[in-house]
């Protein structure tokens, strides 16, 4: 099994929302993603509540079977749709991808 783990930051005021906004548009859209992307056998997805200097606004955890299952995942068009959102108002963005 592979776990795929993302965090990001978002822009303030990019497109016209706030960082949080973003967040929570994010969210909302990739928990849906359990729905309809056959090779998630796990997703989750958190909002930041600390707020500190050295948060991120939001963390994903996906769990898929191996490699390809992944590469499934990130090239289906509803993750797409997520992931050119994401490079427009993401400031930062960090992944570990690891067997589990």
């Amino acid at each position: 099994m592979i776990k795929h783990i993302v965090m990001w930051r978002f822009k303030e005021s990019a497109e016209g929302r706030t960082a949080t906004e973003h967040a929570v548009w994010m969210k909302q859209h990739l928990d849906a993603l359990v729905e309809v992307v056959p090779e998630i056998r796990s997703l989750e997805c958190g909002l930041d509540t600390l707020h500190t200097p050295a948060s991120f606004h939001l963390v994903l955890t996906v769990v898929v079977d191996d490699i390809e299952a992944l590469q499934r995942y990130a090239n289906h068009p509803k993750h797409l749709v997520i992931a050119d959102y994401a490079k427009r108002v993401t400031d930062t963005r960090v992944v570990v991808d690891y067997n589990a």
